[in-house]
């Protein structure tokens, strides 16, 4: 394939830096790509994503994909719809990175040092929901806009704190403002957090292929696979904020010899921030099934703890 690779993007920082990363990757295979910003409704405004939807800022980057106005779709594989668009392929997951939460905090403050009544500000439900339930007596407020407004709010005094995700701040290069990379024990990320998704149309083969030669990380491919299916099947038994995370891990099979396993947390909250955990290990080759597994585990400990005693 000679043909120059136009790549979809959007046009913030941080897709930028995501695009450009998978340009240079392609570009040092050997094929040509040019950037084509694309603009979507997510980046016109500032309202909550729980208010505009999910998908806000993958939809026109997909219809540009599905319109042959570009050859490839980056995106942020947290953003995207868990139901798969039949018009499209996602031909890679490249290697993930790490996809923890991140504190940045005014005086190099780590979440458990700030006193209580500090405002932390997040746009996400998942991480307020968890915010809360740690019992800090923290004031979680909700925010919107990019990495450089909300931490501006940091340091302009608005905000004591704001919990981002640590791979979109090494992605553009803003790691030394972190104060604290947040365990998953105290924070669970959201399903495909520091993942990207590279898409094509799903009849360009040719692309395809190149695509997954040149990016796929099987690992990185599986353990979004199962946090995915998490989120997926509590979308449909839930509306309540979710956390997941899938890591592929040494384990001895039965014979004592090391095999690559694939082991998943989830939580999901309450109305009310009650948390409830659940985690699994399973084969790499049924992500998926593993990830809705563990779902089923959450909603029936959902429902019980719902249908208790002093429930209303």
């Amino acid at each position: 394939m000679n043909k120059t690779l136009r790549i979809g993007t959007r046009g913030s920082a941080l897709a930028m830096a995501q695009s450009t990363w998978v340009a240079e990757q392609l570009e040092a295979a050997g094929y040509p790509t040019q950037l084509v910003t694309v603009s979507t409704p997510g980046d016109k405004s500032m309202a909550p994503i729980a208010e505009i939807g999910v998908g806000v800022f993958t939809s026109a980057l997909r219809e540009a994909l599905a319109a042959d106005e570009v050859d490839v779709a980056i995106h942020s594989y947290k953003d995207l719809p868990t139901e798969p668009d039949p018009r499209l392929s996602l031909a890679a997951v490249p290697v993930r990175e790490d996809p923890r939460d991140a504190l940045v905090a005014r005086d190099g403050l780590t979440l458990g040092e700030l006193p209580p009544g500090s405002v932390v500000g997040t746009g996400s439900p998942r991480r307020a929901s968890q915010l809360r339930a740690a019992g800090l007596g923290l004031e979680v407020r909700g925010i919107r806009g990019n990495v450089d407004t909300r931490m501006r709010k940091v340091t302009d005094g608005e905000l004591d704190a704001v919990v981002l995700a640590r791979a979109g701040l090494a992605r553009v290069g803003r790691l030394s403002v972190i104060t604290e990379t947040l365990d998953p024990l105290q924070m669970l990320p959201a399903p495909a957090q520091g993942a990207l998704a590279v898409e094509c149309r799903v009849d360009d083969v040719d692309t395809e292929h190149l695509l997954q030669s040149v990016l796929d990380d099987q690992a990185s491919r599986a353990a979004v696979a199962a946090e995915r299916a998490v989120l997926a099947r509590l979308e449909a038994g839930c509306h309540a904020p979710v956390g997941a995370l899938a890591e592929v891990v040494e384990d001895l099979d039965d014979d004592g010899r090391v095999a690559l396993r694939l082991s998943v947390r989830g939580v999901v909250a309450t109305d009310d921030d009650v948390l409830i955990r659940a985690s699994a290990t399973g084969e790499t080759t049924a992500a998926e099934q593993l990830g809705l597994e563990l779902a089923d585990e959450l909603l029936e400990a959902r429902a019980a703890l719902l249908s208790g005693p002093g429930s209303s």
